[in-house]
């Protein structure tokens, strides 16, 4: 008999402004002594809430239970800065890469699908334009090694025939009200979402075709039989299907060992403030979305609703082996995005960070997904490398098929994916990725 004990379980540092500001409708319900179900789905993030709604949609009459660690939207789903990309976006190889032909075709090709099914999703459960907002991205350029990045990006986008929009200096002031920035590159494609009003969105519009299940961590899945069995502190499930959607922690059920990289990123988000307070022109136009041109670099959104503005940032990266960092570190990140912050809007300086968090990422060497059938009936959508809006996303609805033998043009792409490959020795990996960080860092400059 298979039996994997999950001896560590997630860890989220510091309150989500996402999360702090989103509402839900569905009460919070734990699991109590022993249920049965046709599938189970461990984790309630894009990949768990998007394997439910696509195995609600190919079987409608099947018994669907998700059970999560903590509450929804409080772990990573609720934490990422919420850009739904459909464009190449490699984290790893320091700017935003575009590969050969074919795989680019791929890629765009997968991430439109994803954000398709999340629009749909959009439209169907009725959410709000601030919480799903097609409003394309601008890659922001701080510094002429910025632009020279954004000019690069632009010729590959060229390239592959994929529309783009240069902007200068003005027009970057005049959409964020600060001269901070000597360009732009916008792309159209992409979606702007409330990640954790997102995330609880779903959950509302899953009433009634799921039974979620929070505050119930899994500490040990084993195998019984034809069904596998998760057990948490006060009950179990028993299901013949389980799909793992839990990120780096599929490390922490027996897969993908010595294969994952686990990186925090951080964020903080203002309080509420009025822009005819501060002057219009302070930090323009209602809303925007900036990612930097160096992906090493500072992500800043402004978001508006009732009248109030806030603005949120995310910078650095940590590589975290243990998935857990602390207060004081979330703390210490704060008080450098504050300096940043008030380098772009120093009319800002008197509104405090309200929120500051951590947020965990699981990214493989490779950059190839944790996917596919695990062990029987068992079923891994994990490892979203960096991007988990979109690819977590497409991994849940990818798992939901392979599970079901459902048949798919972009689930044979998929399956025939590589798989993360071995990482080095720890010790060799800890120095590489942390000297690739710092390094990586420093070179953003301005651009952090």
């Amino acid at each position: 008999m298979s039996t994997h004990s999950i001896k560590r379980l997630p860890v989220d540092t510091g309150i989500s402004g996402w999360e702090a500001i989103s509402t839900r409708s569905t009460p919070v319900q734990m699991l109590d002594g022993s249920v049965t179900a046709d599938w189970l789905i461990i984790g309630a993030g894009f990949a768990g809430l998007s394997a439910a709604r696509r195995l609600s949609q190919l079987r409608p009459d099947d018994h669907i239970v998700v059970v999560d660690a903590h509450e929804v939207a409080k772990g990573p789903a609720g934490r990422n800065s919420g850009f739904m990309i459909d464009v190449p976006h490699s984290l790893s190889s320091g700017e935003y890469s575009v590969a050969g032909e074919s795989a680019t075709a791929l890629e765009i090709s997968q991430n439109r699908f994803a954000i398709d099914f999340a629009a749909q999703a959009a439209s169907e459960y009725g959410m709000a334009p601030t919480t799903f907002d097609s409003s394309g991205k601008i890659n922001a350029a701080a510094s002429q090694r910025g632009l020279k990045l954004n000019a690069k990006y632009a010729e590959s986008l060229k390239g592959i025939g994929e529309r783009f929009e240069l902007l200068d200096a003005a027009q970057m002031r005049e959409i964020t009200g600060t001269g901070y920035y000597l360009g732009g590159l916008r792309t159209p494609g992409a979606v702007m979402i409330q990640p954790a009003q997102y995330i609880r969105d779903l959950v509302d519009g899953l009433a009634g075709k799921i039974i979620l299940y929070e505050r119930s961590p899994v500490v040990e899945l084993a195998r019984a039989g034809s069904d596998w069995v998760a057990r948490s502190p006060q009950g179990q499930v028993t299901a013949p299907k389980v799909i793992l959607a839990v990120n780096g922690h599929i490390e922490d059920f027996g897969h993908f060992k010595g294969r994952l990289l686990h990186v925090f990123t951080y964020a903080s988000m203002t309080a509420a403030y009025s822009d005819d307070a501060l002057g219009r022109a302070a930090t323009g136009q209602s809303r925007w979305a900036l990612l930097p041109a160096d992906p090493m670099g500072a992500t800043v959104r402004k978001i508006t609703e009732g009248g109030q503005s806030r603005i949120v940032i995310r910078t650095k990266f940590t590589y975290d082996p243990s998935i857990q960092v602390t207060s004081h570190r979330v703390a210490e990140v704060a008080r450098e995005q504050r300096l940043s912050l008030d380098a772009r809007f120093p009319e800002l300086k008197t509104t405090p960070l309200e929120f500051s968090w951590a947020g965990r990422l699981c990214l493989s060497r490779n950059s190839a997904p944790a996917f596919g059938e695990v062990e029987e009936n068992l079923y891994s959508a994990c490892c979203e490398n960096g991007l988990g809006t979109v690819k977590s996303t497409l991994a849940g609805v990818m798992a939901a098929e392979l599970a079901t033998g459902t048949t798919s043009k972009f689930l044979d792409t998929f399956s025939r994916g590589p798989q993360p490959s071995m990482l080095p020795p720890k010790i060799i990996t800890s120095l590489g990725v942390g000297s690739v960080i710092r390094w990586q860092a420093l070179r953003a400059g301005r651009e952090g």
